[in-house]
């Protein structure tokens, strides 16, 4: 089995021009047109079994539509996170909202956002999200959005853990995009539930990579591609060229994934 954790799409009638904005910004070129339909056709390609959505509200008005809008795809093969702004006047309305239609998680995207992930306002916010027992997906590390202010360093992410102990986190893009010994040295070996996403990871040097798995351990470390940016075939290509064994890569492949939306 293989479930990608990591994926992005929008509404049909949204998608063109949000992939040419992406574009754009990213220098890259896109690997679907952003819909879900072409996401699902390329999992098809790749083996993915499910995958998991992470919408990103970039106001907070856009929070309420979103969320509805990734629940009323979850299901088969999508399993839908939602999203909520940290600057929303009804934040914790929504996150409960949110478990209430089904949503198995959380995404936020701190540059995209406007915020610093070790924030001591975003406390409440992070400690409801404890109560609430959900995974909170947060992107870490350089985004090309905001090249020159990084709004979560694994060194910050780090600072904010400690005060949230019990918080069910995942550090996208193996805890810092571009920042990987930085993640090696500050998040891989926290204790708790917190976890690492591959996503967008395949130009990290694999002696790096074994690295951090090791350290972090293989049963908190997520299979995830960051489609449509990344080819979840040549992710997985990467994690089997290590010297893990079946059982490690079974839990990054799939495990830890039904462990962690087993709720």
């Amino acid at each position: 089995m293989l479930i990608d954790f990591h994926f992005h799409a929008f509404p049909d009638e949204l998608a063109p021009r949000a992939i040419g904005s992406l574009e754009d910004n990213c220098h890259e070129t896109a690997l679907t047109d952003g819909t879900v339909s072409q996401a699902l056709a390329r999992f098809d390609e790749w083996g993915v079994d499910s995958a998991v959505l992470l919408p990103i509200a970039t106001k907070p008005a856009q929070q309420q539509k979103i969320n509805n809008w990734a629940a009323g795809l979850d299901g088969g093969r999508i399993i839908s996170f939602g999203t909520v702004h940290p600057d929303s006047d009804v934040l914790f309305e929504e996150m409960h909202r949110a478990v209430s239609i089904g949503l198995h998680g959380f995404k936020l995207h701190p540059d995209y956002q406007g915020f610093f992930i070790d924030e001591k306002r975003l406390d409440p916010m992070f400690d409801e999200f404890e109560r609430i027992g959900l995974p909170v997906t947060v992107h870490a590390g350089y985004d090309p959005y905001s090249p020159e202010r990084i709004h979560c360093l694994p060194e910050a992410a780090a600072s904010m853990i400690k005060r949230h102990k019990h918080l069910k986190l995942i550090l996208a893009h193996l805890g810092g995009n571009e920042h990987w010994q930085e993640s090696l040295d500050h998040i891989c070996g926290t204790d708790g539930e917190i976890y690492l996403d591959t996503a967008y990871s395949l130009h990290i040097p694999d002696s790096l990579l074994l690295k951090m798995i090791r350290k972090h351990g293989a049963d908190r470390v997520l299979f995830a591609s960051d489609c449509p940016w990344a080819s979840s075939a040549a992710t997985k290509q990467k994690i089997c060229s290590l010297p893990l064994t079946d059982d490690e890569k079974d839990l990054i492949f799939f495990g830890n994934a039904c462990r962690l939306l087993k709720n």
